[in-house]
C-alpha cells in the first residue's frame, strides 16, 4: 500500500469518526434543546471544528436528513432479520418493536418524523424503498396467514412510527412509549 493510499484510508476513517461524533452530539443536543440547536453547538459538542460540520452537512436540515437516511438503512437491516422469523405475527412485532427501540434515544429522528416537510427527502427515497420491500413482505405474510388484522398494510407503518416517536419525544403526562407500542400491537390482532 502506498503512502497516498494509507493517507486516503486514514482520512476516510477520520471522516467516518467525525460523522459519528457529529451524529452523537446532534442526537444529544436535539434531545435537550429540540430544533433550537445551532450547528456551532453541535460542532463544539462533537469536538470538531465548525468547518468540519459544514463540510459534511451544509445545513441543519441536511444533518437531520442524513440522520434519517442512516436510520432507514438500519430499519432495512431490522426488516431483513425479522423476515427470517418463521412465525408471521412474531416477525411483524419484531419489525415494529425493534424499529422503535432503534430510535428511542434519537430526538433528531423523532423531530424529523414529526416534521417531514422540513426534510430534504432527495436520496432518502432509495433507503425508504429498500426498507419498504422486506417490511411489506413481512406485513403481507402476516395478513395472509391471519396473524394480524386483514386491513393492516405497510402504508400504516409510518403512522404507527410517527405516533410512537411523538410519545417518545413529548412523553405526554409521563406516558410510556412501550405501553403505547403494546397497545398498538394488541390492536393489530385479528378479530
Amino acid at each position: 500500500m502506498t503512502s497516498a493510499e494509507k493517507t486516503e484510508k486514514t482520512l476516510r476513517a477520520d471522516a467516518r469518526r467525525n460523522r459519528e461524533k457529529i451524529f452523537a452530539a446532534a442526537r444529544e443536543l436535539f434531545a435537550r434543546d429540540a430544533e433550537g440547536v445551532q450547528m456551532e453547538e453541535i460542532a463544539s459538542h462533537a469536538g470538531v471544528g465548525v468547518g468540519t460540520i459544514y463540510r459534511h452537512f451544509p445545513t441543519k436540515q441536511a444533518l437531520l436528513t442524513e440522520m434519517v437516511r442512516t436510520r432507514f438503512s438500519r430499519f432495512t437491516e431490522i426488516a431483513l432479520e425479522a423476515e427470517r422469523i418463521d412465525d408471521p405475527r412474531e416477525a411483524v412485532e419484531t419489525l415494529i418493536r425493534q424499529s422503535c427501540v432503534e430510535v428511542e434515544g434519537d430526538a433528531g429522528f423523532q423531530l424529523a418524523m414529526m416534521s417531514p416537510d422540513e426534510l430534504e427527502w432527495e436520496g432518502i427515497e432509495q433507503e425508504k424503498a429498500a426498507f419498504a420491500e422486506p417490511a411489506t413482505r413481512i406485513i403481507d405474510r402476516a395478513v395472509e396467514s391471519g396473524a394480524v388484522r386483514s386491513d393492516f398494510s405497510f402504508a400504516d407503518f409510518p403512522m404507527l412510527m410517527c405516533g410512537i416517536t411523538s410519545t417518545m419525544y413529548f412523553a405526554p403526562a409521563g406516558s410510556d412509549w412501550q405501553r403505547h407500542l403494546d397497545l398498538i400491537l394488541a390492536g393489530l390482532r385479528p378479530g
